[in-house]
């Protein structure tokens, strides 16, 4: 070091110490560089400086393939100090799982196993989202995941072994394509086989899913979530000890193949965990197993064995009674052994007791084919089912299985209600959501109520798969879904009565599920050959009980349909159970099913029809975005106030409303308050609510559906004459009003009375108020030029062409304008009338007069000059032959009755008193506007077409049309539609 130093810098290797910086105190920025003194004292000038040295790390590695896919398993790299740690690897989706145990010698009688699973956010390159940005308690997924584990290594252990293991897996990366759970078990597996604890693995665990009939060994996340089945399956080299089941519906037969192709898969797993302990396991410890003296457990024997097999032969015993009893045996036999001094045998009593009452129960199943409570081996326990229990409720079941019994509610809620899932990989929501709870007085015990209970969030899961399968698509009812199980007592098997109340609840909700899913749980007694470890017999039960679960070797739970199977899961407690005993067990599961099921039908066989005020009531419904902004409001401040006044549940999300109420009266308010806000599609007949905001002499204006304006003209206000408007309504009055129309302009028209009951007639003749047109009506208006003489005539006869709609169109004809142009109009003291010239100036001039003349002589004119005057201008503006919209309205005071089959000749010159409703005419193409065409009928009578959406719009001014006249707006305009020739 000193020679680099040397031909790096020679001149400050020669400088005495006390012309150096660091004479001075000062720091060495960079060593090596001119100016700057080596980082060494004198004594230290002529020798090496010490480094730190380079560590090796030991590792080894075994790669191998399965499902087409490539994992490594490797250790000594990290976490050295843990009893066992190995990182799985697949693709870029690394696990690291570590095993540790305890060294005391603490007395207990069961397995302290441990396991804990963590998904934390920087395997994805993620900060938590969190107030404190850091990982919280354990999720529901990290608590199934590490049940999933627990489950498949808890049987291993060799019995006695009562010392503390603890199991810990925690995900490094994660590239979202392969669900780290299926890696932490076999990497737990690994770690068990390095470590120095006692334990009969290695296992294998493999994921089996199936797309378009093909099974798929280790699908990715993709293929998952199209895939029918989803099977986790554990085992050793020749007896499974684990399986884990989703399904929509499959088959036993298929099942069975799935099964069968899972065993040799999951095998290929054991080879290189075997490989790798022998390159870098530890020696296996010799920990002190708790084992009961041959001698101690004959003694117990003999004290306890006659007196349980008379309870356990009587089967008038129930759950509680027969309990009691065996806890006085015990005390008997405590007694006993106190007298006698044995102190040994006290320790150990519980436990061997319970290893005699074991004893008892499954000799007298194998050789006598009797259970506990004297049913048969294949027998389902009594049934009762009972939907509709709670009618406050969206939906609700009890189900009870003998003394098993739970209570099922369902609750519907908006979209924006699923669960939030933040996990590494799967959805990021679920929509349907199981919430079992397993209270302590289902067991008559006393307990405390604590958060997440790892027991009760498989049970729920289990539930939630089952049920899941038979739920509509979320396209066809996208509603959020919430099951609450309260198990009410529990003598076996309370999940898959779960299953069971819940689909009946499902149903009595009105949620159209395809049909009813039901469970029960299959056990297994089996007697072993103490030499070889193999079973020489077995029997197999259905619907066990709580002590069967208890005392036997296998929990069973098969869950499905009458088309096939939704949901497995299977519980051991030996070390394997061979795969044939498991498929064979699929059979006698499918009877008992098909059992509950035809009870649970004949409750409810199909979807209640919510009819009843406490029903739910779900709406969705369509707006653009702008809308629903204004519905939020500012951080979604107007949003929640509904919310809060209503009780109902309001769900946005793009372009779509969601509201769900109670029932049917908060429906009604929440819709009330957004049609109020954003309004919804103008109706000609529909009904709203709208605020008046100003009263004019002719009408009032009112605010109605989401901030638009419409005109109540005044004689919309009642059935009965109305001299002033504000002797009816008032500014900020609030009215519920029917549109009965709209203008060329858009402008909606109102009526108040249309709402009002009619009142009686006092004369024979029956004389209908306008309402809001319908396509059936008639509304033609008379020609401009005969207008004064059909004034004078108002007394004659009337005509064979006249009816009831003449006496409806009597009435003075209504210019709709908007506000705005009212108020314009009533500052203006006439309209405009120049522009005429040319020879028709003069002809003009004088159908004006006569009109005026017309209309003062037969009484037109209104209750003021102005207003009579402005009559009088309007019309008159109406048949000036300006550019302008006012140039070509046709305007006439009375109706005739037009045919559909009417046409109009070529030869026949058009005029306005012969222009009827379902007349064809040919039109030209006068103006080209936005919004429709504006089209020259002949004899200086225009009309207006209208766009239809979508269709095409290459017109041209001079086109000519074949068109019909459908109907006439509210200022006397013919609105024309084409006709199609044939």
């Amino acid at each position: 070091m000193a020679s680099v130093r040397n031909k790096i810098n020679p001149l400050l290797c020669n400088l005495p110490y006390v012309l150096t910086w660091r004479r001075f105190g000062f720091r060495t920025i960079c060593s090596g560089r001119l100016g700057f003194a080596p980082s060494t004292s004198p004594s230290m000038a002529d020798t090496d400086t010490p480094v730190a040295g380079t560590k090796v790390l030991e590792t080894f590695a075994e790669e191998f393939e399965i499902g087409s896919r490539k994992i490594t398993l490797e250790t000594g790299k990290i976490a050295r100090f843990a009893n066992g740690s190995v990182i799985l690897a697949m693709e870029e989706t690394k696990v690291l799982s570590t095993v540790a145990s305890s060294k005391g010698d603490a007395i207990r009688d069961f397995l302290p196993l441990t396991v804990d699973y963590q998904e934390k956010q920087f395997a994805q390159s993620v900060i938590p989202t969190t107030y404190m940005r850091r990982e919280g308690a354990p999720k529901e997924r990290e608590l199934l995941c590490g049940r999933l584990i627990d489950r498949p290594i808890r049987p291993l252990f060799p019995p006695g072994f009562y010392h503390e293991v603890q199991v810990m897996a925690s995900v490094l990366s994660s590239d979202g394509k392969q669900d780290p759970d299926i890696l932490a078990a076999n990497a737990s597996s690994a770690a068990l086989m390095l470590s120095d604890i006692p334990w009969g693995g290695p296992i294998g665990v493999i994921r089996i899913g199936r797309i378009s009939g093909q099974f798929v060994v280790n699908p990715s996340m993709e293929e998952l979530s199209i895939s029918d089945l989803n099977l986790v399956y554990a085992c050793t080299r020749d007896k499974t000890l684990m399986i884990d089941v989703q399904a929509r519906e499959i088959s036993e037969k298929d099942l069975e193949a799935a099964l069968r192709l899972a065993h040799p898969e999951a095998v290929k797993y054991l080879d290189p965990q075997i490989r790798l302990a022998v390159k870098a396991g530890k020696q296996k410890k010799e920990y002190k197993l708790s084992m009961v003296s041959e001698k101690t457990f004959e003694k117990i024997q003999n004290l306890a064995k006659e007196p349980i097999e008379a309870v356990f032969t009587d089967p008038t015993y129930g759950k509680f009674e027969r309990g009691e009893a065996l806890e006085k045996i015990t005390q008997d036999v405590k007694r006993a052994l106190e007298e006698e001094g044995d102190e040994e045998g006290l320790k150990i009593l519980p436990k061997t007791v319970d290893t005699v009452r074991k004893q008892v129960v499954r000799r007298r199943i194998i050789s006598e084919g009797l259970r506990v409570d004297g049913r048969c081996l294949d027998e389902v326990r009594p049934l009762y089912c009972e939907a509709g229990n709670l009618p406050v409720l969206h939906g609700s079941a009890i189900f009870s299985r003998g003394d098993t019994q739970v209570l099922c509610t369902v609750t519907l809620g908006a979209p924006g209600d699923a669960q939030r899932l933040d996990s590494l990989v799967g959805p990021s929501s679920k929509r349907f959501m199981l919430h079992y709870s397993f209270p302590p007085f289902c067991t008559n015990e006393v307990g405390k109520r604590t958060g997440l209970n790892r027991r009760e969030v498989g049970h729920g899961t289990l539930a939630e798969k089952a049920l899941l399968a038979v739920l509509p698509p979320e396209d066809d009812f996208p509603y959020a879904v919430r099951i609450n199980s309260e198990v009410m007592a529990s003598d076996g098997s309370t999940s898959m009565a779960t299953v069971c109340g819940g689909s009946m609840a499902l149903m009595d909700s009105g949620i159209p599920v395809r049909e009813h899913v039901a469970g029960l749980s299959m056990g297994l007694v089996s007697e072993v050959d103490p030499s070889t470890g193999e079973i020489k017999d077995y029997r197999l039960l259905t619907d066990i009980l709580g002590l069967e679960d208890h005392l036997g070797d296998m929990d069973f739970k098969i869950a499905g349909t009458r088309n096939g199977v939704t949901a497995i899961q299977l519980d051991i407690k030996p070390a394997g159970i061979p795969l044939d005993i498991v498929c064979e067990s699929l059979d006698p599961a499918l009877k008992g099913r098909l059992q509950i099921l035809e009870h649970m039908e004949r409750e409810i066989n199909a979807p209640r029809i919510q009819d009843n005020i406490y029903s739910p009531r779900l709406v969705t419904s369509k707006y653009s975005n702008d809308a629903l902004r204004r519905l939020i409001g500012p951080v979604g401040a107007l949003k929640r106030k509904i919310e809060d006044e209503t009780g109902a549940r309001i769900s946005v999300s793009d372009g779509t409303l969601t509201i769900i109420a109670k029932n049917q009266s908060v429906m009604e308010k929440v819709q009330e308050k957004v049609d109020f806000i954003i309004g919804r599609e103008i109706e000609i007949g529909g009904v709203y609510k709208g605020i008046v905001v100003s009263v004019k002499e002719y009408g009032a204006f009112v605010e109605f559906n989401g901030g638009q304006q419409g005109l109540l003209h005044i004689s919309e206000l009642s059935h009965d004459p109305v001299s002033r408007v504000s002797d009816v309504v008032s500014v900020g009055q609030q009215l519920s009003l029917m549109c009965i129309g709209q203008d060329v302009r858009g402008n909606n028209n109102l009526s108040l009375k249309a709402t009002l009951p009619r009142p009686k007639s006092k004369t024979d003749i029956s004389v209908d108020e306008p309402v809001a047109p319908t396509s059936q009506e008639v509304n033609v208006w008379a020609a401009i030029e005969d207008v004064s003489n059909e004034l004078e005539n108002q007394g004659a006869t009337v005509g064979p062409e006249t009816n009831d709609s003449t006496l409806k169109s009597a009435t003075p004809a209504v210019l709709i304008r908007s506000a705005a142009e009212c108020d314009e109009e009533e500052k203006s003291d006439a309209l405009n009338l120049k522009g005429d010239n040319g020879s028709q100036s003069a002809s003009k001039s004088e159908k004006k007069t006569r009109i005026l003349s017309s209309l003062s002589e037969s009484g037109f004119s209104s209750r003021s000059a102005k207003k009579s005057k402005r009559s009088k201008d309007a019309i008159l503006d109406l048949i000036s032959d300006d550019e302008s919209e006012q140039k070509h309205t046709p305007v006439g005071l009375h109706s005739q009755i037009g045919s559909d089959k009417d046409d109009a000749t070529p030869e026949t010159p058009m005029s306005a008193n012969k222009l009827k409703l379902g007349m064809r005419v040919t039109a030209k193409v006068h103006q080209i506007r936005a919004l429709g065409l504006v089209l020259d009928l002949g004899g200086g009578i225009r009309g207006m077409y209208r766009f239809e959406p979508g269709m095409k719009r290459d017109f041209e001014v001079g086109d000519e049309l074949r068109v019909k006249c459908s109907s006439f707006s509210t200022k006397g305009i013919p609105v024309l539609s084409l006709v199609k020739e044939e």
